[in-house]
């Protein structure tokens, strides 16, 4: 099956699934980055704009995230909603930290987790569904937060590897800015997907795909899996209780 081939099954697979949910549309956290744009122009393709609730949520954010992510907006004539999280973050911070320090990791966190309450209580009020952005590469490695970018009600793009996002992404008519910035997840300046990960997008790529990679990527790549698992997995129950 070829890449247009693909996307025109996701599309089929979001028609059918707001059906089958009885949902009345989609809501959407749009970053500027290269997944929620491909997932915004898929959403286009599959129900009409009223049906997309489009939420742009700054944290002491580049200013460019914002900006690359109104553009794309514009371009397409969809209706967006900006939500400043800032001074929620802040404040939340400073409350946890009086109490007990956190660590960077845990700070970064918070910034996702806030988004994914923002996007649930406008999704609840439109009666709309949730759509995650992450991609495979993405899930494999777990390059997500738990119950934050993670926490979605479908995933759209999850069997698209990065290269296809991109490739995807420049056949939909995704702006220029957003097809040429560096892979981040912008939670602070300056941060770059493939540095925290420690092998690039490519090398992923070709190991998902069934390529060779260097012994060395290779058992990186295995320990991104193996020590996320418990991210791609339902929560832990323990037996039945026979009464």
């Amino acid at each position: 099956m070829t890449l247009k081939n693909y996307l025109n099954v996701i599309v089929k697979f979001l028609k059918d699934y707001l059906k089958k949910s009885h949902a009345s549309g989609y809501t959407l956290g749009l970053s500027g980055g290269i997944d929620s744009a491909l997932t915004l122009t898929l959403l286009l393709k599959a129900v009409k704009k009223e049906q997309i609730h489009i939420v742009i949520m700054p944290i002491e954010s580049d200013p460019n995230d914002q900006k690359d992510a109104i553009a794309l907006c514009k371009k397409f004539k969809v209706k967006y909603d900006l939500v400043n999280l800032t001074n929620a973050f802040r404040k939340l911070r400073k409350d946890i930290e009086e109490v007990h320090p956190l660590n960077a990791l845990a700070i970064s966190n918070i910034k996702v987790r806030l988004r994914m309450v923002t996007l649930y209580a406008i999704a609840q009020k439109e009666n709309s569904l949730v759509v995650g952005t992450d991609n495979l590469d993405e899930r494999y490695v777990g390059y997500f937060t738990k119950f934050g970018d993670g926490a979605c009600d479908i995933l759209p793009i999850a069997k698209l590897t990065k290269h296809e996002v991109y490739e995807a992404s420049d056949m939909l008519g995704v702006t220029t800015a957003i097809l040429k910035r560096p892979p981040s997840a912008g939670l602070f300046l300056n941060q770059r997907d493939e540095v925290e990960l420690g092998v690039s997008y490519p090398v992923l790529d070709r190991y998902l795909l069934g390529g060779k990679v260097s012994k060395k990527d290779e058992e990186r790549i295995k320990h991104l899996h193996a020590v996320s698992e418990h991210k791609r997995v339902n929560i832990p129950e323990p037996e039945d209780f026979k009464r």
